[in-house]
């Protein structure tokens, strides 16, 4: 977990594109609050019960509810981003629906203290409750998510998000312009100097 944690530190810090899925985005978010927030010991109560800043949390929903099966968020899910966000950007619309498999959640107590220092919380329940997309303002590609689009993904059809991703990833290895990139097309692209 924490060689996890540290992982999500360094790509954030050293401008390399990272996914998060799942648990991916819970690590993200505590690396967040402890390196960037200063909050020293945050965790997902799910790893340290005793954390004093547990900024990923069962839901209120499912705290008393002792029938581990019954609790977990399972299935396709609706989330509406926020305009003008990379995740926006990334499936071109406004409202997806994902697929989970999770029981813990962003803790949104922490939601207004992480978005002050540039972690967008960019998508969310319709409802707003629940944190399912995040992103951090001005690196060219952290983003997490609550979801597991893979489960959607095909190899002649990737999720947004992996391809996107994947694009990023090439720019950052070869320096190549992002508008260039065309991951469906097989033909070599211009060059425009």
């Amino acid at each position: 977990m924490e060689g996890k944690v540290a992982a999500a530190a360094y790509a954030r810090t050293e401008g390399v594109p990272c996914l998060g899925l799942c648990l991916g985005m819970q690590v993200m978010v505590i690396d967040f609050a402890r390196d960037v927030l200063g909050m020293v010991g945050a965790n997902s109560s799910e790893f340290d019960p005793q954390s004093p800043h547990p900024v990923i949390d069962l839901m209120e929903a499912q705290r008393d509810v002792t029938d581990m099966g019954g609790t977990m968020r399972l299935g396709a899910y609706i989330a509406e981003l926020t305009p003008g966000s990379q995740v926006a950007a990334i499936y071109g619309r406004e409202v997806v629906s994902e697929r989970h498999r999770h029981r813990y959640e962003f803790n949104s107590r922490y939601r207004a203290r992480f978005e002050e220092e540039g972690l967008m919380c960019s998508g969310t329940s319709p409802d707003g409750r629940l944190v399912e997309f995040i992103e951090l303002t001005g690196h060219p590609f952290w983003i997490g998510t609550q979801a597991h689009p893979e489960f959607k993904s095909r190899p002649d059809r990737p999720a947004p998000l992996f391809s996107s991703f994947v694009a990023a990833a090439l720019v950052r290895a070869e320096g190549r312009n992002p508008h260039l990139i065309d991951l469906d097309a097989n033909q070599p692209q211009p060059h425009h100097h």
